[in-house]
């Protein structure tokens, strides 16, 4: 499994993931959100970044990833806001490895946390979150604007 950012070339494999994470999420996305989310990946101008898996030469997973502040200690973190791995490659390693390498990339750049959210009922992933990471006491809350 190789970890690594995406390049010019992964668009189309990156696009499939990304429209599989909004449908898994049951979210409507365009082309054009896509097309967005992709120029900020690849601006280094902006915090989103990403990275993604490859097996045998094929992207299987992909992880868009950015720091934040964390006033209350002073300190940055890194949040994960998307995290996906394409169906046929579920239990291959490749969200065990995503996040991995994101971990390893938040040490090197002093980070002092990697958070994320899933959905309560997202069952499968849940599971290896709970043997990766700590499950905090805090719900999430909404306002839209």
């Amino acid at each position: 499994m190789l970890i690594r950012p995406p390049t010019q070339a992964d668009r189309p494999s990156w696009e499939r993931l990304y429209a599989g994470y909004a449908a898994f999420y049951k979210v409507t996305q365009t082309p054009e959100m896509r097309a967005t989310v992709w120029g900020w990946i690849h601006d280094p101008g902006h915090e989103t970044q990403a990275l993604v898996a490859e097996e045998a030469g094929q992207l299987v997973g992909l992880a868009h990833y950015r720091p934040f502040a964390r006033p209350l200690s002073a300190s940055t973190g890194g949040f994960l806001d998307d995290l996906f791995v394409d169906p046929p490659a579920r239990g291959s390693g490749a969200a065990a490895a995503l996040i991995d390498a994101l971990a390893a990339e938040g040490r090197v750049r002093g980070w002092t946390v990697i958070r994320w959210i899933t959905a309560e009922d997202n069952y499968r992933a849940r599971a290896l979150y709970d043997r990766l990471a700590e499950k905090t006491r805090w719900a999430t809350y909404d306002l839209k604007l």
